[in-house]
Parts: structure tokens; sequence; C-alpha cells
């Protein structure tokens, strides 16, 4: 079973005067999945050096396979979540985003201005949802299962016959 942290990223919900739901809904999404289990959750505000502490501390040092950010994707000047994951990963996943905005386009158009992206530190995949819970939660679903492949790959799990 693999280990998922959930990082809101959020002024108004860091402040107590907006209940994440966002986070909430892919806790579920993630627990109801057969391969995963939230571990830890927390909310952070959208300054950069907070979340590129934050992707830091927990892929370096919490036992967590997966972390999913949702927020900051957007065109706000407050939304920095893709420079500070950008900044903390070692490799950028850009097929596993690149997937998500393109079956999102399907849906929304508006779906181009997700500027979310992916990435690998150490043993960890970092992951950014947007904001709001249907779209974050329809991202998700996109690549949910082909991550569990993903993480068995990074851990070394997969078998050798999977990887040809």
């Amino acid at each position: 079973m693999y280990k998922v942290a959930i990082v809101t990223i959020s002024d108004k919900g860091s402040r107590g005067e907006r209940e994440d739901i966002t986070g909430k809904e892919l806790k579920k999404m993630v627990d109801a999945h057969k391969d995963y289990e939230t571990v830890l959750e927390t909310i952070i505000p959208d300054e950069e050096f907070i979340i590129v502490n934050k992707l830091k501390e927990i892929a370096d040092m919490e036992d967590v396979d997966l972390i999913l950010t949702n927020g900051g994707t957007g065109f706000s000047e407050r939304d920095v979540t893709p420079e500070a994951t950008l900044s903390v990963i070692t490799k950028e996943a850009r097929g596993i985003a690149e997937y998500m905005r393109m079956e999102s386009m399907q849906i929304t158009k508006r779906a181009m201005l997700s500027r979310g992206v992916c990435g690998i530190r150490n043993k960890t995949i970092i992951l950014n949802l947007p904001g709001s819970p249907k779209g974050a939660c329809e991202n998700l679903g996109f690549v949910i299962d082909t991550l569990v492949h993903a993480l068995d790959i990074l851990k070394g799990a997969a078998s050798e016959c999977a990887r040809k």
C-alpha cells in the first residue's frame, strides 16, 4: 500500500477562513483506492518558500510515496505551486501533467490554464492538482491507477516483465 500526503495550498484555508473541501474530497478518493492510504494532510499558505520547505520536509523526512498538492496552479499572482514544485523535484514527469490537462480539456477548455506539474524527489512522486474539488478529483481520477505502476517502478517493486 502506498502512503499519500495531501497538501492543500490556500491562504484562506491556512488561516481558517475557508473549509478545505478539496483536501477532504481527495482523501476520500485516495482512501477508497485499494493501493493507497492517506497518512498526512496539511494546509499551508500560497508562499513559495513555505511550499518548498513543506514539500522537501515530506519527501525527505516522512515515509510518503506520493504527495498530492492542490491549489496554486492558476494564473493569479499568488499561484506559485508549480514554481515551488519545480525547485524541489530532481526529475520532471511531464507526461503525467500533460495527460491530465489533455483529459481535462475534454471537459472544459479552461483546463489549458492549469500550470500544474509532476515530478520525483528521492523516491516520492509530487503531483500538482487544481484547487477546486471537481478539478482536483477529475485530474487525480485520470492518473491514479497509472501512478501505482509509476510508484512500483520508482520503488523497485515492478517485475522485469512489467518493465519491458
